[in-house]
């Protein structure tokens, strides 16, 4: 009996070692050798200059204050659409308000900077409203560039996630309290700002702090729009992947001062999300109830204009992909097909055929790996587990194109030569979004009582077996719908791709981000549509899958 249950303790800690090494070689390495670099000059001696050198020069520290301030203002404006949105829709009837749901979500899993490239098109130097406005008013304006440009695609593209936040949050509230105040004389604006407010206050800072830390990490879209108005993450990526006077080992120092923020943005959120949490339980949830006249009107104009505003660079990435240009750049007016065979009929379309694999490859690997981790951490707990589930959370806190350059310095030479190579895209994509995977698969576990798995194992059944018969097949209409929305995230991932890239492992995100640099606009729109529809087909699967008519978190 005893060794039975030696042989059953030995089967599991040999998946959690094996897991652990994973994580270590993939995770830990990486980050531990850009620690040791960003204090290594290039002698090989030990020095603090490169830490020393960003905070003494203007021109570098400058950029960490323009990246709080564009995040700010980003977190703020996104908190203050998202909440009221939320709010609109959940408490007043609003035709079509499942379809803007599904808008809403779209508009936030598409890559921020297709958003940049899209109202470059709209309000840009020569973009189509900036004509307008220039022939109409007799001025000459100069585009969006710089902060509020930034500013506005972030906002536009974040306050989906406060938004989805919050519905979950007012779904588990009780409407009970709400007809208490209004039986006491408050107004609806009252009842939102005295007692809706206050109660989503701890799911408003948690959802705005991870749009804090997304902006923050986000370099794409200061690169395309930015032009004077220099971000950090661009001057970490210009550092390490730039054409002139590029650091490594400045680079390095980068990645550890990125790294410190954002993990102390993460403790933040935990401190506030365990400070200020506490459960409701909606005994009569808040239903929308029809509004007339004037609040009706209101309400629809406000919920179909952010809507819009929201999904303006997806209807303007579809319009101009079927429209014809000269040298790439300039619009004639006229529509073609043109984009289309230069992308999805080109003789070499690897960008698109690779997405797709890598995708499918990566998305296998944060399922098994993610139901392994889930298990373990939950039935299986010891001190090798929680270390297991700490580490699985760094790649949530890092971002992208940390981990990114973190790879190269790890596996860019023997024994483990894995730069260039399709595996090391995989890894890196399976890496980022497998904190997602697993959290929800540890909330699925959570919900299937152990005496399931018990009363199997009374039976005759093996462990591994009662796991593989009994456990995965009960968890995988949830795994699967997780499945879906990784698969959203990965084929729009750029920050860490964009690295790591070579000729032959060119993705969607990364042809699309080439083709914008080169101002070859043409062909930008048709990746970027090819990349869109892909992530509506992806969520309304997702839709189907669940029998969800929205998302919430």
């Amino acid at each position: 009996m005893n060794s039975f249950r030696e042989k059953k303790l030995n089967l599991w800690s040999g998946i959690t070692i094996a897991i652990l090494a994973f994580f270590i070689i993939f995770v830990v390495y990486p980050l531990i050798l850009i620690l040791y670099k960003s204090v290594l000059d290039p002698s090989g001696n030990i020095t603090f200059s490169y830490f020393t050198k960003f905070f003494t020069r203007k021109f570098y520290w400058s950029t960490l204050v323009n990246s709080f301030k564009v995040t700010i203002v980003s977190t703020l404006l996104a908190a203050a659409i998202g909440l009221p949105m939320a709010y609109v829709l959940h408490s007043i009837r609003i035709r079509g308000s499942k379809l803007l749901n599904i808008f809403i979500v779209i508009s936030y899993l598409s890559p921020p900077f297709i958003g940049a490239y899209a109202w470059i098109q709209l309000l840009g130097r020569n973009g189509f409203f900036t004509k307008i406005i220039n022939a109409l008013f007799h001025v000459k304006l100069g585009g969006i560039y710089g902060f509020a440009g930034i500013v506005l695609v972030f906002s536009l593209q974040s306050f989906p996630l406060v938004y989805m936040y919050i519905s979950g949050a007012l779904k588990n509230m009780d409407n009970s309290l709400c007809e208490a105040a209004e039986s006491l004389g408050c107004t609806a604006f009252q009842r939102m700002l005295q007692i809706i407010v206050p109660l989503v206050t701890p799911t408003l800072l948690a959802s705005s702090l991870l749009v804090f830390m997304r902006v923050f990490s986000d370099f794409g879209t200061p690169m395309l729009i930015g032009e004077g108005y220099k971000t950090f993450p661009v001057l970490m990526y210009s550092q390490f992947m730039g054409e002139v006077s590029t650091d490594d080992h400045f680079a390095a120092s980068l990645c550890v001062i990125v790294i410190v923020i954002t993990l102390l943005l993460f403790f933040i959120q935990r401190y506030l999300g365990n400070r200020y949490s506490y459960s409701m339980t909606a005994l009569k949830p808040i239903e929308a109830q029809q509004a007339y006249g004037a609040k009706s009107i209101f309400a629809h104009i406000f919920a179909y204009g952010i809507t819009l505003l929201a999904m303006l660079p997806q209807i303007t990435v579809i319009i101009t992909s079927f429209m014809e240009t000269k040298g790439g750049s300039v619009y004639t007016g006229q529509f073609s097909l043109d984009n289309y065979r230069n992308t999805l009929l080109a003789k070499d379309n690897s960008a698109i055929t690779n997405t797709y694999l890598f995708g499918i490859a990566a998305i296998v690997i944060v399922v098994i790996l993610g139901v392994l981790v889930s298990y373990l951490t939950v039935r299986k707990k010891s001190l090798l587990t929680n270390i297991l589930d700490t580490l699985t959370m760094f790649p949530y806190i890092i971002p992208g194109s940390v981990l990114g350059i973190s790879f190269l310095y790890a596996f860019n030479k023997k024994p483990l030569l894995l730069s260039g190579t399709v595996f090391i895209i995989v890894i890196a994509l399976s890496i980022r979004r497998m904190p997602y995977t697993i959290r929800s698969s540890t909330a699925i576990i959570g919900q299937i009582s152990p005496s399931i798995e018990e009363a199997a194992i009374s039976l005759g059944a093996s462990e591994m077996k009662s796991f593989t018969k009994i456990t995965v097949p009960m968890m995988l209409p949830g795994v699967l719908a997780g499945a879906i929305m990784s698969w959203i995230t990965l084929i729009s991932e750029l920050s860490s791709s964009v690295i790591l890239y070579t000729s032959r492992t060119r993705t969607l995100t990364v042809a699309i981000y080439s083709e914008v640099i080169r101002s070859n606009f043409g062909n930008a729109a048709g990746y970027s549509t090819i990349l869109t529809l892909t992530s509506v087909i992806s969520l309304l699967l997702f839709f189907k899958l669940t029998g969800k008519e929205d998302i919430s978190v």
